[in-house]
């Protein structure tokens, strides 16, 4: 059964541009030890007029920041976790110079979780 590891974070609108880099380089690693896929998405719609909880408003996103929602596809859960473990091990995720950057994004307002897939190929 396929598995995906969720994201729903803030980003600075000036730190964009930031993270995008930092997201290309996660794509090229999750998808090199075996990730089937692997998304990064900018809010673009979120205003709602049915639900009284919004992304921006679960995230507590302030004038100036744009919500992000991102997202893993594995094979399975144990692939998940063979796969992550390989990612954390990788030269560029131990590279000094990127460890002394600071994250383009507030981690303390970011929500992760792994899922299940019940619907869906």
């Amino acid at each position: 059964m396929k598995y995906v590891d969720g994201f729903v974070l803030v980003v600075p609108d000036e730190k964009l541009a930031d993270y995008r880099k930092m997201a290309k380089t996660g794509e090229k690693l999750w998808k090199k030890y075996g990730a089937l896929e692997y998304f990064e998405c900018v809010g673009d719609d979120l205003a709602s007029e049915w639900t009284k909880s919004t992304f921006p408003k679960m995230a507590k996103a302030k004038e100036g920041e744009t919500v992000v929602f991102s997202f893993i596809v594995y094979k399975s859960k144990a692939d998940r976790d063979k796969i992550n473990a390989k990612v954390m091990q990788d030269p560029a995720m131990n590279d000094p110079a990127m460890k002394d950057k600071p994250m383009p994004f507030d981690m303390k307002r970011m929500a992760y979780g792994g899922f299940q897939v019940i619907v869906g190929e």
